[in-house]
């Protein structure tokens, strides 16, 4: 659809309603008719290899919404016993999405709720390196990146870099 008419809503194969409007590199909608960056298709199946490596190029691409994206899937394809882990990881990549918008409270307050997540899950028995990922320094990147945030990194007009604050998900760089 070209410009949306009055009342319409954009919509999906299936019906469902879903914007159509081009996306920018963290994911705000621009006009119709904007050059974008090329969207993740939803409801893909991957491995937790697959998903891990998928997720990681997009954050060193500094794409941390389309990396909630790919974990977004994994949580919700994959087995009920890992739904905490992978939600946890689409919290912490939504986080510094919203980090990188200049989403101070937002950022923070995802960043956190991704850690204590993924450290839920590795508590519960999941264990620290899932798929060799390091779940103790993702915990600790976020909280640290949540008070950063809070403490002026991502204060209005400030905006946290995306690609450069992206974390490594099976440890340093």
């Amino acid at each position: 659809m070209g410009d949306a008419e009055a009342g319409a809503r954009d919509r999906d194969a299936e019906g469902r309603a879903r914007s159509a409007r081009p996306r920018d590199g963290l994911g705000r909608p621009l006009p119709y008719g904007a050059p974008g960056v090329e969207r993740q298709p939803e409801g893909i199946v991957r491995t937790p290899e697959e998903t891990v490596a998928e997720a990681q190029a997009l954050l060193d691409a500094g794409k941390p919404f389309h990396a909630h994206e790919v974990f977004e899937d994994a949580w919700k394809s994959g087995p009920e016993a890992e739904r905490t882990l992978w939600r946890g990881l689409a919290q912490l990549a939504v986080g510094l999405t919203h980090a990188a918008r200049g989403n101070v409270t937002g950022g923070a307050r995802l960043l956190r709720r991704g850690a204590d997540a993924v450290e839920e899950w590795a508590a519960g028995g999941g264990g620290p390196r899932p798929y060799g990922m390091d779940v103790d320094g993702l915990a600790r990147w976020a909280r640290e990146l949540a008070g950063r945030v809070e403490g002026g990194a991502g204060s209005v007009g400030t905006k946290v870099d995306a690609k450069g604050e992206a974390p490594r998900l099976r440890g340093s760089r």
